[in-house]
């Protein structure tokens, strides 16, 4: 007997840091998304870096017990001025994609730009604007001091509309200067 599709999926989106890590979960059910859980791991208390890297995999990794997520998508490392900081958040990364392979667990990777560009349609929106999205969208309310837990939404949410739509790249600007440049033989002189 064939086996059926599952029409569900679970997407969970972290956004990595060594402070305050957000995390969150999403549930697809017919292209319909559902809110499922939020929150933060605080890491602050914790002097040691890598016992900071050894509650991250174990945390996230009790999450993903819980929840058993299809996906992981992730935060990429962005460009900053500070190598050590830098250095830093993408050990944190690592630890929790380290969380998810070891679970069998597909990992996604996504710049900070595109998961704002496809939330808010634009790659350079605020925190704020982001997290007021994803209280639309998902029909939740959130405090304003879970600002990395709703990024972390947000990057699941990116996830999904990649899924549902891998052909459509959510980092592409909309304005007509991109497209000329992008689709020349298509502009009529």
């Amino acid at each position: 007997m064939a086996q059926r599709e599952n029409p569900q999926r679970i997407i969970m989106g972290v956004d990595p840091g060594t402070s305050i890590l957000g995390y969150g979960v999403i549930l697809v059910d017919k292209k319909k998304v559902h809110y499922v859980d939020m929150g933060v791991i605080d890491l602050r208390k914790e002097k040691d870096h890598f016992l900071k890297l050894r509650r991250i995999f174990k945390e996230i990794g009790e999450l993903m017990d819980k929840y058993a997520p299809d996906d992981l998508a992730i935060e990429a490392p962005f460009y900053g001025k500070n190598p050590q900081v830098m250095l830093k958040l993408g050990r944190a990364q690592g630890s929790a994609i380290a969380a998810a392979l070891h679970r069998g667990i597909p990992v996604s990777e996504y710049a900070p730009r595109k998961v704002k560009m496809a939330i808010t349609g634009r790659g350079d929106a605020s925190k704020e604007q982001v997290r007021i999205l994803m209280e639309k969208t998902l029909c939740i309310k959130m405090e304003s001091s879970f600002m990395d837990a709703s990024d972390a939404l947000a990057i699941a949410m990116c996830h999904f509309y990649q899924l549902i739509n891998p052909l459509v790249d959510v980092s592409a600007s909309s304005n007509w200067k991109s497209f000329i440049e992008s689709h020349p033989t298509r502009v009529k002189k």
